[in-house]
């Protein structure tokens, strides 16, 4: 592949999110939205995902194959999350970019004291996840992620493509319209890989100190940094 020259705005951004946003079908309307990011910019293009599953990696690489998909390796991740990477990796057409914070666990422990996420979540994610990332898309102009609008109320207004000004960046939200019946569907009619987790509770899967299974009717991410005030670490807000 090779990078189209097309420079990220929000009039860009505007104007692809109110048509792709009249498509009804989700899957139709994924892989429209895919295919987009790809043809606009090439490999200016980056996925990111936690490996919870392997749903936009399998719409991605239908759509885009060989797009790269940025995994943060936090240091805390459960062993279930790295075998599924690995597993995702091996069976689909996408290139796997692992990426790591700037200070080891151990570094950040003897720095901050151990435990940190304990103490101070906001400032573990910043470290962990929120500052790699920011180092890593530096060098794209379109970044797309798995959010869904019905995961909770902070996404409910997620585009389908959006303008991320913080990082002066388009970013695509393919999966935005999806609901848990549509995911359900879609993978178990491709037998997507799913991490293991998820059949014993875990709806949404972050690092393993701060997350835990949720109960049956349970907001997907109230296993989330559960009993704080925090529902995001930072990535999409």
């Amino acid at each position: 592949m090779s990078a189209t020259l097309v420079e990220p705005t929000p009039e860009l951004a505007a104007e692809a999110d109110a048509r792709f946003e009249g498509i009804t079908d989700p899957v139709e309307q994924a892989l429209a939205v895919l295919r987009w990011a790809g043809e606009t910019f090439g490999d200016s293009f980056a996925l990111t995902s936690s490996m919870a599953d392997g749903l936009l990696a399998h719409l991605a690489a239908r759509a885009h194959p060989g797009v790269q998909v940025v995994f943060l390796e936090t240091g805390y991740h459960f062993a279930e999350t790295i075998g599924t990477r690995d597993w995702i990796a091996s069976v689909m057409d996408i290139r796997v970019l692992s990426v790591e914070a700037e200070k080891t666990v151990a570094e950040q422990d003897a720095e901050f004291g151990p435990q940190l996420h304990d103490r101070d979540p906001d400032l573990c994610c910043d470290m962990r996840k929120v500052q790699p990332l920011a180092r890593t898309l530096a060098g794209f102009s379109a970044w797309g992620s798995g959010v869904r609008r019905d995961e909770s109320e902070t996404r409910l207004g997620t585009k389908v493509v959006d303008w991320d000004a913080k990082r002066g960046m388009v970013k695509v939200n393919p999966l935005a319209a999806w609901t848990s019946d549509d995911v359900d569907r879609y993978t178990a009619e491709h037998q997507v890989p799913v991490n293991p987790l998820v059949d014993i509770g875990y709806a949404s899967i972050g690092c393993a100190p701060c997350t835990r299974p949720v109960a049956p009717g349970e907001d997907p991410r109230a296993g989330r940094w559960a009993g704080r005030n925090k529902v995001e670490c930072g990535l999409h807000t």
